[in-house]
């Protein structure tokens, strides 16, 4: 039994639909009494002795962390320092450091506090002042949250021993194409990365073949390299809305992917639809320019066994109309149940 509120939602699916924050935790006065291994600042419950809430106290200054704990939620307070020796105690142990909202600054992590939680599964700093990630050493992390803070640069290397770690989101920063260009090298097992909301003029360099969902939303990326999609074979989920992409960075076929199952270039410069895979499910592309409906687009051929699995497509806010719609396109979107056009 893990000691949240709400638990972490494991189930990838859920995931896509959540790029957030999947906990919500609320103190309760059915907490009950401390257990006596705790901080006098904090609450550590006797039903969970392994797990001790320090958020929403107003709290400037990390306390000590005590043996024993595993579970350190440190969210919603006015932080700005990390001391030596706060996790002295726990440097081995620890699971999940959560300080999200507070005002910490890489200049006030001391060293020998992150960096020597050696067994760290979950750490969550998102709503922070951080101009670079502050990584632990731990080999078993898993789950990598630096959301919202002013993260222009992220040394290559960094994450090379990372071999566990399946989630990493980094939206709402100052990260170019450049900061991030040696980032990822060397993961194995990472599913989920979110680097919308920063300055990237391209996807993501160096991304592991293992990954399902990329997100890159509100960038400034005006095209897709050639093949970077057949490079990522299990890649299921792709957004790169609010770009600027237009017709000519779009090499052909680039999409024609048959693992790809949803793709979003909604609001972006696209006069035409791009290639995809008959196998695609979802496609949005409202509030382009596009201006012709060319079938060829989603079926190159038409029979009993060849046709679009597309469920859904969006072509609102665009230059085409339903009587812009060929009229075998019957045949060729038969499992399309909604098709947007205004």
């Amino acid at each position: 039994m893990l000691p949240l509120r709400v638990p972490i939602l494991a189930v990838l699916v859920t995931l896509s639909l959540c790029q957030y924050y999947d906990y919500d935790y609320q103190p309760s006065p059915v907490m009950g009494p401390s257990s006596p291994n705790c901080n006098q600042e904090c609450e550590c419950p006797f039903n969970f002795p392994s797990a001790m809430y320090c958020d929403s106290r107003k709290l400037k200054f990390v306390p000590i962390v005590p043996t024993g704990i595993k579970y350190l939620y440190l969210q919603n307070n006015l932080i700005e320092e990390i001391k030596a020796g706060v996790f002295d105690n726990v440097t081995d142990t620890l699971r999940w450091l959560i300080l999200d909202n507070n005002q910490i600054t890489n200049a006030k992590i001391a060293k020998g506090t992150i960096d020597k939680l050696s067994g760290l599964e979950k750490l969550f700093i998102s709503f922070n002042n951080l101009t670079e990630p502050a990584i632990p050493p731990s080999k078993s992390l898993e789950e990598l949250r630096i959301m919202n803070n002013k993260l222009s640069k992220f040394p290559s290397g960094l994450l090379n021993d990372k071999e566990n770690l399946t989630s990493i989101h980094l939206q709402h920063n100052d990260l170019s194409s450049e900061a991030i260009s040696g980032a990822f090298k060397g993961l194995k097992k990472l599913l989920s990365l979110d680097v919308s909301h920063n300055k990237l003029k391209k996807l993501p360099a160096g991304v592991p073949s293992s990954l399902v969902m990329l997100y890159a939303d509100y960038n400034v990326i005006e095209s897709i390299g050639a093949g970077y999609l057949n490079k990522l074979p299990s890649l299921q989920y792709l957004r790169v809305s609010h770009n600027k992409l237009v017709d000519s960075g779009i090499p052909a076929g680039v999409f024609n992917v048959t693992s790809l199952l949803e793709l979003d270039l909604s609001f972006n410069k696209l006069q035409s639809i791009p290639e995809i895979n008959e196998q695609l499910e979802q496609l949005y592309l409202q509030a382009n320019e596009i201006n012709k409906f060319d079938l060829s687009s989603f079926c190159k051929h038409m029979g009993p066994l060849n046709y679009s699995r597309l469920k859904h497509l969006r072509l609102d806010g665009n230059n085409v109309t339903h009587s812009s719609m060929p009229a075998d396109a019957v045949n060729c979107l038969r499992q399309a149940s909604d098709i947007m056009f205004e």
